[in-house]
């Protein structure tokens, strides 16, 4: 009978290290939530292309009062000489597309076409931009409070949310904005028009995210780690900021670039009406309106601002089609 082989303690201690050492050589690193999100985006090229663009595009609105300095560019600066007199319209092909004017001149006037539309550009996404905000703080709030608290909060809430859901919402913003044209609490000229641009959009779109953000917190609130806290005696604003808010960062997120082209097509429609940005101030909605006298003759000038919408919504409704694949790959 064989004797059983004694193992020192040396030996027994050597053996764990041993498979240790084999195994660190094809280590496992753990991912956090985020970097799995951005994996899964950066494998959707058609995604990653939208948010080229849109990065792009903020840059260029940022930086069209500096390149405008720096260029010497002025969208108000008429060019009577690129005019043909009898009929207004530009000299040359193509709307009058040169070296010094690559996207033309508008009729009339002479203005350059390219550095209007840059001008345009940071009117649009700054409404965008603070209309989605103020739409998502409001919204935010009240969904997550009238999920997790339920009952007669929730009631009222709901019934909130319908009520400005049944607003006939472009003729109010008609209504609103054309009243406020003049002037209003001490405003007046553009920092109105975009104040009340932002105002009217944001105001009245709240009530779409709050629903989402209100369904997510009908699930969250009864998981367990909102059951932890008010087992250690967490109260009602804790939770709903420090813990549910947290994690409904994803929707808010996906939800904010799937709305941002929203707005800036209803800012272009309020323009474009004659009741939002104002002239001399070059805004897309605007340039589209003034167009729709010279399209048959001159189609450059609304071609040029069109295209501009419609890259702007579609690279900002791709990045949210791959936000959402990312962050919720049950979505696919």
């Amino acid at each position: 009978m064989t004797a059983p082989i004694e193992t020192t303690g040396a030996a027994a201690e050597a053996q764990p290290e041993a498979v240790l050492e084999g195994a660190g050589k094809g280590r496992i690193e753990g991912r956090s939530l985020g970097q799995i999100a951005w994996s899964r985006f950066k494998r959707d090229k058609v995604a990653v292309a939208g948010a080229v663009i849109v990065v792009l595009l903020i840059a260029l609105a940022i930086l069209s009062r500096p390149l405008q300095a720096l260029f010497g560019l002025d969208p108000n600066a008429f060019h009577q000489d690129l005019i043909t007199p009898d009929t207004s319209l530009p000299k040359g092909s193509w709307g009058g597309m040169s070296m010094d004017h690559p996207l033309g001149v508008d009729p009339k006037f002479g203005r350059d076409i390219a550095t209007r539309v840059l001008e345009g550009s940071w009117v649009s996404l700054v409404v965008a931009f603070g209309a989605t905000i103020l739409s998502n703080v409001i919204g935010a709030i009240m969904g997550v409070i009238a999920g997790y608290y339920g009952g007669r909060v929730d009631n009222i809430i709901s019934r909130l949310m319908d009520t400005f859901l049944a607003f006939p919402l472009l003729l109010f913003a008609i209504a609103i904005s054309a009243t406020l044209q003049g002037g209003a609490f001490g405003l007046n000229g553009l920092p109105l028009h975009l104040s009340v641009l932002i105002f009217v959009i944001g105001f009245f779109n709240w009530p779409y995210l709050g629903r989402i953000v209100r369904g997510q917190t009908l699930a969250l609130r009864e998981r367990e780690f909102v059951d932890a806290s008010r087992g250690m005696g967490a109260k009602g604003p804790y939770i709903l900021f420090r813990e549910l808010m947290p994690n409904l960062v994803g929707p808010i997120i996906v939800y904010s670039t799937l709305l941002i082209p929203t707005n800036i097509l209803f800012e272009a429609s309020l323009s474009f009406l004659g009741v939002g940005i104002q002239p001399p101030q070059a805004s897309w909605g605007g340039m589209l309106r003034e167009a729709v006298t010279y399209y048959q003759v001159d189609p450059q000038y609304m071609i040029v601002p069109g295209l501009a919408i419609f890259v702007t919504v579609l690279a900002f409704n791709l990045l949210g089609d791959g936000l959402r694949d990312a962050l919720d790959p049950r979505s696919r």
